[in-house]
This record gives C-alpha cells, structure tokens and sequence, in this order.
C-alpha cells in the first residue's frame, strides 16, 4: 500500500538505549530543547520516561495543538502530580468538567472585577516597600524570596480579603513546602505512592492538612456569613453556571483556590526576580525605567490604579523578560485520537509538547534571541510582525492562563512602584541560570543590591 503524506512518523530522536531520551532531559532539558531546534525538523518524536512524546517547533503547529484542534488534546500524565495538591481545578481538570468550571470562573477576571483589586495591589506593595525602606542597605536583598512574600501577601488579600489577615506565615510555609515537594516528586523516577509514610509524605500531608484547614474554615464562614466582600472568593461563591444554575460545591472552591495560591504568586514571585535580575545587568534599560516610573507615578506612597496604564516601557521590560525566561517554559498534551501536523503523525495515547522557551528563543522569529531587549515589544514593533503563537508566556487557546492580566496588572505596580523608589545593583560574580522544575525557577536565589533614591 502507498504510503500517503498524513501517514509518514515523525523522524525519532534516538537518544540512549534503554532510556531513549530521559536522561537528557532530566540532566540538561534547556540545552537538549536547543539541540533539538537545531536540527530544523518540524517536529521530533522523544522518549521520556517510557512514553512517546512529540516536540514541535513551528508557532502554526503550536496554534494547532493549543487552539485549532485542541479538544484532540487533555492534560498529560504529568498533571497527575499537581492533582495530589491542587486538586481537580483549573489547571489539572480537563473535558466538560474543566469547561464547566471556566465558566463558572471567568467573570471573576474581568477587567472591571480585576480593577477592584487594583487597590489592594497597591496597598500590599506600599507596606512592603516601607518594610524594604528600614533595611540595611549594606546587606543585599534576597529578591527571589522577597518577591515570593509580597506575591503572598497580594495573593491572600485579593483571594480571601480580610480573613487572611494573621494567618500568611503558617500558610505560605506550608504552600511552598507542598510546592517543592510536588517539584520533587516531578523530577524523581521514583515515586512511592502517597499512602506509604515516608518522610516527605509526611511532610506533604501535614502540609495539606494545613492549607485545607485554613481554606475550608473561610469558606464555611463566608457561607454561613452570606457577605459579598471585594476579593476572589466572595466571586467564587456567587458565581452561578448560566446553562444549569449551579455552583461551585466547597470542593471545588477548595481546589480552584489552591490552584491560585500556587500558581498566583509564585510564577508572579519567579517572573519579577528574573526582571529585577535582567535590570541590574542592563543599566541603560533600569535607567529608562526609572525614569518613566518617576515622571508617572510621582512620590506619593500610593499612586492611583489609573497610573500604571502609562508605563508603557516598563510593560515592554516585563514583556521581554517573560519572553527571555517564561514561568510555565514547556506544557504537554496528551492525544485522544491520532492527529497529523504536516506529514506526520502522532498517534492516539502519545503526547505532544510545546515549549515557550524554545519558541520565544527561536532566532527564526526573534533575531539575537538571547539579547534583553524591550523594544522588541514597542507599539508598531517586531513583535506584532510575529505569528501569534510566536509568544506564549500565558499559554493559548481555551487554556490559556484565566490569571494572565492579573498577573501582568501586579508585575507592573510591583516594578513600578519598587523602580521609583530604588535602583537595582548587581553583585558582582553572581552567575544566575535558568532551573527547568515546574516552573522556570533561578538556579539559586537572585541577591540584588537596592539603592534608595
């Protein structure tokens, strides 16, 4: 029989016997992601951990498996590890039930509903740049754990308002316990199950048990109190199906809250230390920065929410540098029936990866692609001469990340307001590297020396 173009596998990338390509990417996956890119192939079929996974590299096919034919597509193997803590929720659910609870979501990320939570952005980094103020400015600040308490504090006023208030340090603790465990469990090729009392299980299930506590207990007060208050949760609550009625069950609240704890501050917390880290480096940039933050927002402790519109430059400096180091920098999706990208195929039970750090580092699309350069995202620039899924710092399609603007909106008035208050100072021999684990976390906590102006 002929052998038709829909037909053909995709050319193998054989890796090691045995292990195929495991090793590679458990040892090295940024480096072997840009060896791959190299052999200018339209995709290229991987062995990871036994399974059959299929690279693609062109931003269309990208468009084709996020957006175009996606309901060909559900969450992979991998998001089983996340279900362990965070549950059934938005970013692990998948089918009617994940569309379900989009719907039931999405009004609370409206633009109007986020600009309600403007205020309390601004407030939360006002206290937290008074508290950098008092510091000793011989000693460095430890960015990556900084950016991850005020991410918290933000977080838990815009997600449970008021009734947060006392109860951060306990919570945090257990969230970035749960979350370095999950990243453990990720990377380990072996897992014992979770039922077994080994000592991180322990860890891991008094961890949850904490957060559950915590979480639970609001939401039985706010039900029993029938309170709207301004925050995520009082949305959550009222939030009704248009098609049945319905709402979110305490479960589903629970694990929807979990989901936004995790991934709202520390993919935000991961994304500001690697801009902060990129401006100390690049003086000429943070002084452009600096300039327009101090022109636009003035010196009053809290500027106004409408302000922020006005930093253009510094939007185009977050831009780049989530271009330059993307939290979520590879997502995989399992093929529910046989799908062809040009002439290949990949078959039903395999996966597909896409990563935008590869696709944002693509000097096809972006020339010198290792250069910080915000210009890059200037109005009439080159990046709106650019396929649409040349840049996904959010992901795309119908999953694309519910919490993007959010995300942005904080970036902006945390760098806004930190930019015209201080100046970034690089220490000098620190060498920081990208760390692919779920996120792209720094290989060792950024240290950046604050001058106050």
């Amino acid at each position: 029989m002929e052998t038709t173009a829909a037909q053909l596998a995709a050319p193998l990338h054989p890796g090691v016997p045995l292990l195929g390509n495991t090793l590679a990417f458990l040892y090295n996956p940024l480096g072997t992601l840009h060896t791959l890119q190299q052999r200018q192939d339209r995709l290229v079929h991987l062995r990871i951990g036994g399974r059959n996974q299929y690279l693609v590299f062109r931003p269309d096919d990208a468009k084709h498996v996020l957006q175009e034919n996606h309901r060909n597509y559900g969450r992979s193997p991998a998001f089983q590890v996340l279900k362990i803590f965070l549950g059934n929720g938005l970013l692990t659910s998948d089918g009617d039930f994940w569309r379900r609870q989009r719907r039931l979501a999405q009004p609370a990320f409206h633009r109007q509903k986020l600009a309600a939570l403007t205020h309390t952005m601004i407030t939360e980094t006002a206290d937290w740049l008074a508290e950098l103020k008092q510091q000793d400015r011989k000693q460095p600040v430890n960015v990556s754990q900084a950016f991850m308490d005020v991410t918290m504090r933000i977080v838990c006023k815009t997600l449970f308002g008021s009734d947060a208030v006392g109860k951060l340090s306990g919570l945090s603790s257990a969230l970035d316990t749960l979350n370095y465990l999950a990243n453990n469990r990720m990377l380990s090729p072996i897992r014992f199950p979770m039922h077994w009392p080994t000592p991180n299980n322990k860890r891991f299930r008094k961890a949850a048990i904490l957060v559950d506590t915590f979480i639970y207990g609001v939401i039985e007060q706010r039900r029993k109190q029938q309170l709207e208050q301004d925050d995520l949760l009082s949305m959550f609550l009222t939030a009704e199906d248009e098609e049945t009625g319905e709402r979110m069950s305490d479960q589903q609240l629970r694990d929807e809250c979990v989901t936004l704890f995790s991934a709202g501050h520390e993919t935000t917390a991961i994304s500001m230390a690697w801009t902060l880290y990129l401006l100390s480096q690049h003086p000429d940039i943070q002084e452009r920065v600096q300039t327009e933050c101090r022109q636009v927002l003035g010196d009053g402790a809290s500027p106004a929410p409408e302000a922020f519109r006005s930093l253009t430059y510094t939007m185009q400096v977050i831009q780049e540098s989530l271009r330059l180091y993307p939290p979520a920098w590879i997502m995989s999706r399992l093929a529910f029936q046989d799908d062809h990208i040009g002439p290949y195929t990949i078959p039903s039970g395999d996966t597909a990866l896409v990563s935008p750090y590869l696709l944002h580092r693509d000097p096809d699309n972006w020339p010198d692609p290792d250069r910080f350069d915000p210009d890059r995202f200037r109005a009439g620039g080159p990046k709106d001469q650019l396929h649409s899924y040349a840049y996904l710092p959010f992901g795309g399609g119908p999953r694309l990340c519910i919490g993007n603007q959010f995300a942005l909106m904080e970036m902006q008035i945390l760098l806004g307001m930190l930019a015209r208050d201080f100046a970034f100072n690089p220490i000098p021999n620190q060498q920081i590297l990208p760390k692919p684990l779920i996120t792209l976390r720094p290989n060792k906590p950024i240290q950046i020396r604050f001058e106050q102006f």
